[in-house]
């Protein structure tokens, strides 16, 4: 199978996270901090030492920090209603998934800022959008429909001038793109473990700097202080409510340690290669159009002209696995000027090659050729 979907989730993991997560579900299933038995305290060791290989990872100094949670998804939710419990203003992009949009959209007072049309971002453009309630910035740090990567960095100091949270969306770019939270002057910084970090479904997980800074808004089980009818104010107990899925934290945490060894600089550049390299290829195709940048992770986003995305990437999925369509992330399609059609997106993984990218265009062609006149 030719599979090209890794922007929705990594196929193939590295041997260690599978044989972690199958060791760890026979052996290590107990509830992590739900009491002093054995059982109890290796699963909670398994919690702690992913906690660690994370922070390592994205630069955190404070592991405590970092809770886990199913995916980036309920991770983003947590941060946007934590922080604007209270009201206030949030800024957004035009290029965010509706993770974010839809938290944005629920919350009622938000500034979509614009993207060029190749989902670039400009910084100027989130500072223009300050106002003198506003007490988030979100930006994704790259798009789950192209691959363009966002200057979040830059947008982290904007925030930080101005005394605003500020969140990064590294549902994208985890394993695969250097996610440094110092560096990038990060409040929050949501993230998914089976895309780039390799790692089971199901995992993902959030920074936060200051738990000051935002309300729980999931109440529950913790194990730690119990006799109270509120929830803990501390990290990570504060978001991370009920039984954790420990097999799969342990995997995840492999594939940290994984993506450390290979070296996320190595991983990335190797998507990114593959990405430019049908990037080009399919700009040289008469009937096809392509969108983004060259500086992307590993998704390249393109139409066959004058062919629904959907139609043709039926066509493509008899030979190979791509996604079409919206890719929950509708605004960004106004950005690319897709808004109509769509997009078939082909996402390279770390285990893919130069010969898939050969193959990949082979198909494309024929299928473009397929419907030419």
């Amino acid at each position: 199978m030719l599979y090209l979907d890794n922007s929705a989730t990594s196929f193939r993991k590295p041997a260690c996270v599978y044989g972690t997560f199958f060791f760890n579900t026979l052996f290590n299933s107990a509830n992590a901090g739900r009491g002093l038995h054995k059982p109890s305290l290796r699963a909670t060791k398994s919690i702690v030492e992913a906690q660690e290989n994370i922070a390592r990872l994205i630069n955190v100094q404070r592991p405590q920090n970092i809770a886990f949670c199913q995916n980036a998804t309920l991770a983003i939710n947590m941060i946007i209603s934590g922080v604007l419990d209270g009201g206030g203003h949030i800024i957004v992009t035009q290029m965010d998934h509706n993770s974010v949009l839809r938290p944005a959209f629920y919350h009622g007072l938000y500034t979509v800022v614009n993207a060029d049309k190749t989902g670039y971002v400009d910084p100027i453009r989130i500072k223009e959008a300050i106002r003198p309630d506003t007490k988030l910035i979100v930006c994704t740090h790259a798009s789950n429909v192209c691959g363009t990567i966002e200057p979040v960095a830059k947008i982290g100091k904007i925030a930080r001038e101005n005394g605003i949270l500020f969140l990064i969306d590294a549902a994208q770019t985890l394993g695969c793109v250097e996610v440094d939270a110092e560096k990038m002057n990060a409040d929050f910084i949501a993230f998914s473990g089976h895309k780039g970090l390799m790692a089971p479904l199901g995992t993902g997980g959030v920074y936060v700097r200051d738990e000051t800074t935002l309300r729980p808004i999931i109440m529950g089980g913790t194990g730690s202080q119990s006799e109270l009818p509120t929830q803990p104010r501390i990290m990570p107990d504060m978001l991370q409510t009920g039984t954790i899925n420990t097999p799969a934290v342990a995997a995840m945490s492999k594939a940290a340690l994984y993506v450390m060894r290979e070296g996320v600089t190595a991983i990335g550049e190797k998507e990114h290669c593959l990405a430019n390299r049908l990037s080009s290829k399919l700009m040289n195709m008469g009937n096809v159009s392509v969108y983004g940048r060259a500086f992307r992770t590993g998704a390249v986003a393109f139409n066959i002209n004058n062919v629904g995305s959907i139609e043709a990437a039926n066509e493509i999925n008899k030979y190979a696995v791509v996604r079409a369509g919206y890719h929950c992330a509708p605004l960004a399609h106004k950005a690319l000027g897709t808004q109509k059609t769509g997009a078939i997106r082909v996402s390279f993984g770390y285990f893919n090659r130069k010969k898939d990218v050969d193959k990949i265009a082979d198909i494309v062609w024929n299928t473009a050729k397929h419907h030419e006149g």
